[in-house]
């Protein structure tokens, strides 16, 4: 089976996709980095240089060459991945979607622990901007976020499993 967690970016997608792996003996797939990998470049070079549209491109172009696969996997996709072109219908053909439902105001504080120039949606914001532009990427995304096969409130690998086995 493949599974594809999604969610706002600060989610908790990499770390909990990553134990999620473990635990089922599955490969893990950053969606991101397989780009970085493809391009050449990180994800900030590629928005810097070749502007969001090419990147939702490649990110399209490289989630269905996974999908294709026999291989089953975990995956962490980009926050934006699931709204863009028919990702989320490939997704959730391919396996099972699994939405990590994060309040914007837990986002915002993880992400205030990082490195926001690693992020191109946020690297210019100060910390009221970043809650605002949180608020209004899950605004604009959640009609995706909500066509996933499994919706995770606790944000924890127990509820995961517990809801896979539903």
């Amino acid at each position: 089976m493949k599974f594809f967690l999604i969610g706002l970016p600060g989610s908790g997608k990499t770390t909990l996709g990553k134990q999620l792996a473990e635990k089922m003996k599955l490969p893990f797939v950053d969606l991101d980095l397989e780009i970085e990998k493809t391009e050449g470049k990180t994800i900030q070079e590629i928005f810097a240089e070749k502007k969001e549209n090419y990147f939702r491109e490649m990110e399209s172009k490289t989630l269905k060459k996974f999908c294709s696969t026999k291989t089953d996997f975990v995956m962490a996709t980009g926050g934006g991945a699931p709204c863009f072109f028919n990702n989320m219908e490939v997704m959730n053909h391919a396996g099972k979607t699994i939405f990590l439902d994060v309040p914007a105001s837990e986002i915002a504080l993880r992400l205030q622990k990082t490195n926001l120039t690693e992020r191109p949606l946020f690297s210019k914001l100060s910390s009221e901007q970043l809650k605002d532009k949180i608020e209004w990427l899950r605004s604009q995304r959640i009609h995706f976020y909500r066509q996933s096969n499994i919706v995770i409130l606790e944000n924890s690998l127990d509820e995961i499993l517990r809801k896979i086995k539903d």
